[in-house]
Order: structure tokens, then sequence, then C-alpha cells
């Protein structure tokens, strides 16, 4: 009689203790979980926040934005300047929005200079759109793999202008070493 009523009080107890836990379960389920940030990319983005300055290089294997300073070289698949972050150095990406300022060159396969952003230094692109509020002074070149390096062997536009067939006629026309002018020289004679 005792074994009985000891079991029959352990499993009111079991039970209980189920139906607390299911409650639990059951509110914690209903509960909205905590707001995450909505992001357009599965992948995550890293972030360079509006009170962040970085020294040197920085290499992002996905997706980055940048708000802050950035003084070096700067590497992401898809990126995104935005306002009131300056880079100074060069940037090489698949697809690269400009809100914010850069100085330097830019490598990318798509461009994208817009809502006032400014660029002073030269582009590399396969795609390039300037938005009419942007600014850009350099120079644009579409070329079919902007991402990649150009090669050591790459030649100066000095040395193209030596080995071209227009060699022998472009040469620098330089002002004599004398200045001085007499009269002899300047009035024609008789």
């Amino acid at each position: 009689m005792f074994k009985s009523k000891a079991l029959e009080k352990e499993k009111d107890a079991v039970a209980n203790v189920a139906e607390v836990v299911a409650s639990t379960v059951q509110e914690q389920l209903e509960q909205p979980s905590p707001r995450q940030e909505p992001t357009t990319n599965a992948a995550i983005r890293s972030c360079i926040g509006s009170g962040m300055s970085i020294v040197g290089n920085i290499e992002c294997n996905g997706p980055a934005q940048v708000f802050g300073r950035v003084k070096g070289e700067l590497r992401a698949s898809d990126l995104l300047i935005g306002e009131g972050a300056v880079i100074e150095g060069s940037i090489i990406a698949q697809d690269l929005t400009i809100c914010g300022r850069v100085k330097g060159t830019i490598r990318a396969v798509r461009v994208k200079l817009q809502d006032g952003g400014s660029v002073e230094g030269d582009i590399f692109h396969r795609s390039l759109s300037i938005d009419e509020n942007s600014l850009f002074e350099g120079l644009s070149r579409r070329v079919e793999n902007p991402t990649e390096q150009p090669s050591v062997d790459a030649k100066s536009p000095q040395e193209d202008m030596q080995t071209s067939a227009l060699a022998p006629y472009l040469h620098r026309i330089e002002a004599p070493a004398s200045t001085d002018w007499s009269e002899a020289t300047a009035e024609p004679k008789h």
C-alpha cells in the first residue's frame, strides 16, 4: 500500500513537470523571436561603422559595407561605400556601389556611382554607371577582367611611345636652352 501511494506521487510529480515544461516551450514558441536586421543577401555582410577608422589592407571573402574611413587597399565581392565613408587607396571588387568618397584606383566588374558619391582616381570596369549628382574625376577604362592585376611586364605609356611605329614622329619639342633673343634674330633682314 505504501509502495503504490509512493508510485502515484511520483507519477503525479512527473506529470506536473511534463506539464510545466510543455507550457514553457509553448510560451517560447508563441513569443516573437528577437528582431534580426534585414539582409538582402543570404550571406552576412561585414561592416565598418561610421565611427571606425582603419589604416591597412582589408580583404573580405564576402559582401561588405563601409561607412567609416579606410586608408589602404580594400577587397570584397560585393562592396558598398556608404554615405559619409572616405576611402584612400585602391578598391578591388565584383560589384561596387559608391555613395561616399573614394580617392584611388578602382578595379571592379560593375561600378555604380550614386547618391552624391565621388571618385578621384582611375576606374577599370566592365560596367560603369554614374548618377547625375555624383562626381568623377579621373580615367575610366573598360576592360574584360578588371579585377585581375595588370601583369608586371606591362609597359608604361612612355615605353609604349618609344617602341611604337610612330616613335620617330613623337619627340617632345623642347625650348632652346638659351632664351636670349637679340635684335638680329627678332627682325628680318632686307
